[in-house]
């Protein structure tokens, strides 16, 4: 199909321009999965997905703003036929259903998700925003779903704002551990928990130990 045409060179193209490699502290798994990352660039999501492996890529649907997605017919095209997005209303008052149950929906239909759960991208100098409620709201819809965090780095400097061109810069995207919601753990304290191990996969957060040091694998995912 031409639709998987389009993926399989969109996956090579972003690799061979941003020089991308994947680096899993996780293994990579079909079982159902949210993979979570720092946002700062409408490019994250085809950074995460491309970094998948194909046989995973397949079943992995990036969640995305409706109001930017379908601005046009080539946008609207790309995230339904080519990435296979799960779009949702950013504004409630255009809401048909409610934006966890459509993610829902999706795991339910046996796919894997990429989600951004600062809700905007970082502009600012914080190295990450407070998470909004949704991660958890999810976590207690589906309590069997593993939560995966993916620091992207770099990306923001391969492909600046207002730059049409990708400059040459290696851009990295490392998947942590899983996580999954604890038995009672309250909203806050998962959030803080999610967001902890999303910002230790970066330069502000700590080192991975010696002991972990084997499952990281270089290059991108094939």
């Amino acid at each position: 199909m031409i639709s998987n045409l389009l993926a399989s060179s969109f996956s090579g193209a972003i690799r061979a321009l941003t020089g991308a490699r994947a680096l899993w502290r996780c293994s990579p798994s079909s079982d159902h999965r949210v993979y979570y990352g720092n946002h700062v660039s409408h490019g994250d999501f085809v950074m995460i997905w491309s970094a998948l492996p194909p046989a995973l890529r397949r079943q992995v649907r990036p969640v995305a703003g409706a109001d930017y997605w379908q601005r046009d017919a080539l946008r609207r095209y790309l995230i339904r036929e080519v990435f296979n997005g799960v779009l949702i209303e950013r504004d409630p008052a255009q809401r048909k259903q409610d934006a966890i149950e459509t993610l829902c929906d999706a795991v339910d239909g046996g796919n894997s998700l990429i989600l951004f759960p600062e809700g905007t991208r970082n502009q600012g100098d914080e190295p990450l925003l407070p998470f909004k409620s949704g991660l958890y709201h999810l976590a207690h819809c589906r309590p069997e779903l593993e939560f995966v965090p993916v620091w992207i780095d770099n990306l923001a400097r391969v492909m600046p704002k207002g730059k049409v061109l990708p400059l040459p810069l290696l851009c990295t995207a490392t998947f942590g551990e899983t996580l999954r919601l604890r038995a009672d753990e309250d909203k806050q304290a998962f959030l803080d928990r999610a967001r902890n191990a999303l910002l230790a996969l970066s330069e502000h957060g700590s080192a991975p130990a010696a002991g972990n040091a084997a499952n990281i694998s270089h290059g991108a995912a094939e």
